[in-house]
């Protein structure tokens, strides 16, 4: 794990300014939320949903940065951190690598529920942090960016892409005999959860093909 400070994603990092966001940011918030919990609760993988409790997310009010880094930081190591957007390859790998997760600040309209073309507070905090309470999936997290931290060939980070896509982002597993869903982007999304859903065995072994290119 990086032990020094940050140097390619220090100038992405900024504070949540927590008492800026308006009425409307909290209520587009529960609306959101209160729209993927029954889905979540029905497919969401047990580890999601206990990490969702361990957290502290609420339907009633935005995700609070400090208070989920409160709860994490001594059960996995990890921080909940805020940043300024989209960060190059470099800077996100070395976040990772200090288990410290690059989180946007800012919410989606009320006219964009559905869709956003690039991930807002939702899509990083609903869909991504309740896992990061799970010590096997922080400990693969962590040594996912730090592998990817190191690698220089162009064509082995493409792959590990891949591995990124179909497991952080639109990961499913089997536990007993029902496909349970995790990655971030099928969490935070009705209508990718609901295609995993109906696509069932299909789904699952679309994704790990696509993932290795496998024919």
């Amino acid at each position: 794990m990086a032990t020094g400070p940050l140097v390619a994603a220090k100038p992405f990092l900024i504070k949540q300014q927590y008492e800026n966001y308006t009425a409307e940011q909290q209520s587009v918030w529960s609306e959101l939320v209160s729209k993927r919990l029954p889905q979540i609760r029905e497919y969401a993988c047990r580890e999601y949903l206990e990490g969702y409790e361990i957290i502290g997310l609420s339907e009633d009010r935005l995700p609070n940065f400090t208070e989920i880094t409160a709860q994490l930081k001594p059960r996995t190591g990890w921080s909940t951190t805020a940043v300024s957007g989209f960060l190059p390859a470099d800077a996100f790998f070395e976040m990772l690598e200090a288990r410290m997760f690059p989180t946007t600040t800012w919410l989606r309209s009320r006219d964009s529920l559905a869709y956003i073309p690039e991930p807002d507070i939702f899509h990083d905090v609903f869909g991504h942090v309740p896992m990061h309470a799970h010590s096997v999936f922080a400990d693969f997290l962590q040594h996912y960016g730090s592998v990817c931290a190191h690698v220089k060939d162009p064509q082995t980070l493409e792959r590990l892409g891949r591995l990124f896509w179909y497991t952080v982002e639109f990961g499913i597993m089997r536990q007993g005999d029902k496909i349970k869903v995790y990655g971030s982007g099928i969490i935070s999304s009705h209508g990718e959860c609901s295609n995993v859903i109906e696509g069932g065995l299909e789904s699952e072994t679309l994704i790990w093909r696509r993932s290795w290119k496998l024919p």
